[in-house]
């Protein structure tokens, strides 16, 4: 993908900025990012930032009385990472914190690394092809730093269950329960908290974990996904419309980076075509300069 760090997009650090937008790509991937929501019995349409009815919702959650606030949550993202954000990669990003801080802060919450391993790669994908490999990892750590968890946890634990998995086959990765290993206690554990329906949170993070141990151990045979999630005691058709949503938010993603990708290239483009026509006029008007001197 192109270099887009030449071209300023509309950030919310920077409101006084110059902003150059792309519609298109930003209604497409926004219309549809909406349905990548950690499913949650009541509406985020309620927690916004500045509000003090969201810091009595957030609050209602836990005993807790020093829980942050969704607005505390994003103000920590933004003084972590201060550089403006592309808002093809912006947008989703602020609508995850938000999301995910809800998930964090709920009673019934406990990281796990399938999870971790779920996020991983939905952040992976959503920041594939950013101008920086410096700048993403640094938006990644102010990301998670910010809902008070551990950057290095995530990438650590994510790649520990990606090796475990590439190890695995179908049957293998089915049949952990019988097994023992470092992965294998922790998809028993897993599987002790969904049992129970007390101490198990789900969210699509995990059951995109779920899709990337699957992709990993080669698993393609469509029945191993049932039995994944029977042996895990998690309701599969919450699964699959959780991963219809993820696949279909991939596909919005490319649209909408393609799009952004056209927008930056044609500007690049106009941008050339005006240098070349400036240094055409310093020519002509050096040529002259130096004729009027010949001709005196």
């Amino acid at each position: 993908m192109a270099a887009v760090a030449s071209v300023s997009f509309a950030v919310t650090t920077q409101s006084t900025d110059r902003k150059f937008s792309v519609p298109s790509a930003h209604s497409c991937l926004t219309s549809n990012f909406n349905g990548f929501k950690l499913r949650l019995p009541f509406s985020s349409s309620k927690f916004r930032s500045g509000s003090s009815r969201s810091a009595v919702i957030v609050r209602c959650m836990s005993t807790d009385t020093d829980l942050p606030t969704v607005a505390e949550t994003k103000l920590d993202f933004l003084k972590a990472y201060k550089r403006p954000i592309p808002s093809i990669y912006n947008t989703v990003l602020q609508e995850l914190i938000v999301q995910q801080h809800l998930m964090r802060y709920k009673k019934s919450y406990r990281y796990d690394p399938v999870f971790a391993l779920g996020f991983v790669t939905v952040y992976d994908q959503l920041m594939d092809g950013y101008p920086s490999d410096e700048d993403r990892e640094a938006i990644f750590k102010a990301y998670i730093e910010a809902l008070n968890e551990d950057p290095a946890q995530y990438r650590a634990d994510a790649q520990k269950v990606e090796e475990w998995a590439r190890s695995q086959s179908a049957s293998s990765l089915v049949d952990f329960a019988s097994r023992e290993g470092e992965v294998e206690s922790i998809l028993k554990d897993v599987s002790e908290r969904a049992g129970s329906k007390g101490s198990f949170s789900y969210s699509r993070f995990f059951a995109v974990g779920l899709f990337r141990l699957l992709e990993l151990s080669n698993a393609t045979d469509p029945t191993i996904l049932e039995k994944l999630c029977a042996a895990l005691n998690v309701n599969k058709k919450s699964v699959d419309r959780d991963l219809d949503v993820y696949r279909n938010l991939l596909s919005k993603l490319v649209q909408a980076k393609e799009l952004l990708k056209e927008y930056v290239d044609r500007e690049r483009k106009k941008k050339e075509e005006r240098a070349a026509s400036s240094k055409a006029n310093e020519a002509v008007t050096k040529c002259l300069g130096e004729f009027q001197s010949v001709v005196r």
